[in-house]
C-alpha cells in the first residue's frame, strides 16, 4: 500500500506549472450523482471529460491530488501503441477485433493533439516520435514494424531513418537507425492534466481532492463510497486507480504488480546545445528491453529515463543512478547539472495488456504497465461510450484476459525482477 502524499512530487513538471497548480476542495458529508470516479489520473479525467459533456452528472474522487501519480510524473510521450504490442491482442481477439484497437489509439493520438485547442489550454504538444535500434542485431525490428503497421494496420506514415542519418535526429553514436512516426508526440503531462480538470468543471462536473476512497458497497441499484470526511451514492462507479487501487478492490489488485521508474531533467542548455541534441525536437525511445526515453522541453531542457525497480522502492539518488544512462547516450552532457530527478510507480499486469473492463455497474481501467498516455485516452472512449448504451467498444478491451500474477502478493515481485534481470543481460551482450 502506497502513501498518498498531499503534494506533487518535486518534479520539473510541478516546478515548471507551479502557479498552475489548482486545488479542489475535499468530500464532506453526504452527497449523489450519476457517475462516480475514483482517480484523478488521465483515465479518471478523459472519462469524466467525455461523460459530462454527454450531459451526466460525474464526481471525480481523487486520494491525492489531480494527477499526483503516474499520469503527472511521466516521461510525457504520445506514442501509439500498447506496451504488449499487437501481438497478443490479435491473439485473443483476433485480426478484425484486433484492428479496431488500434484504429482507437490512432484517433486518439488525433483527439490528443486537437483537445487543448479544443478546450482552451496548452500543454506543450510537440509533433513525433522516434523508436531507435541500439543492437544491429534489432534494426531489423524498426523495419518489420514499419512494413507490418503499413500493409496490416493502415499506418502508413512511418518513415525508417538509416544510421547516416541519424544525426539530422539525435546527437549520439548510440544507435543504429531509427523509425519515424509523425503521429506521436510529446507533452507536459500535468499541464494536460490541469487543462483536463478545468474543462470538466466547465462542462458541470465536479472534482474532490483529498479523499480517499476508503471502501464501496452496493446498495440497491447504487453504490455507496465512504471516504475518511463523507460518503457519496452513484449509480455507476468507475475505477481508475492503476498501482494505487491498494485494498480497494482485491481481486483486480492481484492482476497488477507495481513498478518503480524514475527521471531526470537538466539544467537549461542553450537554444544552440538543445537543437544540436535533437534538431528535430522529437521524443524519442529505444528497442532495448529496459528502454531509455528522452525529449526537449520548450525551456531547452533534456528529459531523460531509463532505469526501473521491481521490489517497490526507488533509487535513493535517482540523479546519480540515472546519469550513467544519460552520458551513454550523450556523452557530451557529462558536466551539464541535472536539476531534477522524480520517480513514481506504474501498474503492470502479466502480459502487459491492459485491464479494462465492467462488472454490472462497476468499471475498471488499469494496467497500462508504462505506455498510457494514449491508451488511457483510447480506453476512457470505451467505457464512456459503454455507460452511455454503446458497449462495442469496451467489449474488445473485456476480449483480453488479464491473470494474476504468480506467487502472490508477495513473491510477485522477486520472481518478476529475477525475469527482468535476464531481460538486462540479454539487452548488454
Amino acid at each position: 500500500m502506497f502513501h498518498h502524499s498531499s503534494q506533487h512530487v518535486a518534479s520539473y513538471y510541478a516546478h515548471s506549472c507551479a502557479a498552475q497548480i489548482p486545488a479542489y476542495p475535499r468530500l464532506e458529508g453526504e452527497q449523489t450523482t450519476e457517475v462516480l470516479i475514483i482517480g484523478a489520473g488521465f483515465s479518471g479525467l478523459h472519462t469524466a471529460l467525455r461523460l459530462a459533456l454527454a450531459g451526466k452528472r460525474v464526481t471525480l474522487l481523487e486520494a491525492s491530488r489531480v494527477a499526483w501519480a503516474a499520469s503527472g510524473r511521466n516521461g510525457g510521450q504520445a506514442i501509439l501503441g500498447w506496451s504488449c504490442d499487437m501481438p497478443p491482442l490479435e491473439a485473443a481477439l483476433g485480426y478484425e477485433r484486433a484492428r479496431r484497437l488500434w484504429d482507437s489509439m490512432r484517433w486518439a493520438a488525433g483527439e490528443l493533439r486537437e483537445l487543448p485547442g479544443r478546450h482552451g489550454f496548452d500543454c506543450d504538444y510537440r509533433a513525433g516520435h522516434l523508436w531507435t535500434s541500439v543492437l544491429p542485431r534489432r534494426v531489423s525490428q524498426l523495419s518489420e514494424w514499419q512494413h507490418e503497421a503499413s500493409h496490416k494496420w493502415g499506418h502508413d506514415g512511418l518513415r525508417f531513418i538509416p544510421r547516416d542519418e541519424l544525426s539530422q535526429w539525435v546527437a549520439s553514436e548510440r544507435y543504429q537507425a531509427g523509425l519515424y512516426d509523425p503521429e506521436g508526440g510529446h507533452l507536459h503531462p500535468l499541464k494536460l492534466a490541469f487543462g483536463l480538470a478545468a474543462a470538466i468543471e466547465r462542462a458541470g462536473g465536479c472534482i474532490h481532492e483529498q479523499s480517499k476512497a476508503l471502501s464501496y458497497r452496493e446498495t440497491g441499484d447504487q453504490y455507496l463510497v465512504t471516504t475518511e470526511h463523507g460518503r457519496i451514492r452513484a449509480d455507476v462507479v468507475v475505477l481508475a486507480c492503476n498501482a494505487y487501487i491498494d485494498d480497494l478492490h482485491p481481486r483486480l489488485s492481484r492482476r497488477l504488480l507495481s513498478a518503480g521508474c524514475y527521471q531526470v531533467a537538466t539544467a537549461p542548455l542553450s537554444a544552440e546545445q538543445a537543437t544540436a541534441l535533437l534538431p528535430g525536437n522529437v521524443c524519442i525511445t529505444d528497442n532495448q528491453f529496459i528502454l531509455d526515453y528522452f525529449r526537449r522541453t520548450p525551456d531547452n531542457r533534456l528529459l531523460f529515463g531509463g532505469g526501473n525497480t521491481y521490489l517497490g522502492g526507488l533509487p535513493k539518488d535517482i540523479a546519480a543512478a540515472t546519469r550513467p544512462f544519460l552520458q551513454r547516450v550523450f556523452p557530451q552532457l557529462k558536466d551539464v547539472p541535472i536539476e531534477f530527478a522524480w520517480g513514481g510507480h506504474i501498474d503492470l499486469t502479466l502480459k502487459r495488456t491492459p485491464d479494462i473492463g465492467r462488472s454490472g455497474q462497476l468499471y475498471w481501467m488499469q494496467g497500462y504497465s508504462g505506455h498510457g498516455v494514449l491508451p488511457t485516452l483510447a480506453a476512457a472512449r470505451a467505457v464512456s461510450a459503454d455507460i452511455l448504451g454503446q458497449p462495442d467498444e469496451l467489449a474488445l478491451y473485456q476480449g483480453l484476459h488479464n491473470a494474476n500474477f504468480p506467487g502472490g502478493k508477495h513473491l510477485a515481485a522477486p520472481l518478476e525482477a529475477i525475469g527482468k534481470a535476464w531481460y538486462r543481460l540479454r539487452d548488454s551482450i
